[in-house]
């Protein structure tokens, strides 16, 4: 997969890829990382743009919880 400097070049396909991984429980920010080139806040801030609001704060609180557990995860 091609390293993204600027992640507001992705494909809608790529874009959707992100999100799904970035929904997953089982993925870090450093699988994303390695798989599409886009940091961790470029992550967020491409959830935030594309989820709605609660979506979004509810995916935030969760990955929150997920790294108080897990140092390691995103």
């Amino acid at each position: 997969m091609p390293k993204h400097s600027n992640f507001t070049e992705l494909s809608p396909d790529l874009i959707s890829g992100v999100i799904e991984m970035a929904l997953s429980d089982h993925t870090s920010f450093s699988d994303i990382q390695a798989e599409y080139g886009i940091s961790d806040s470029q992550v967020k801030t491409l959830m935030r743009r594309e989820l709605k609001s609660g979506s979004y704060k509810a995916w935030r609180r969760r990955v929150r919880s997920f790294g108080d557990r897990r140092q390691a995860y995103k």
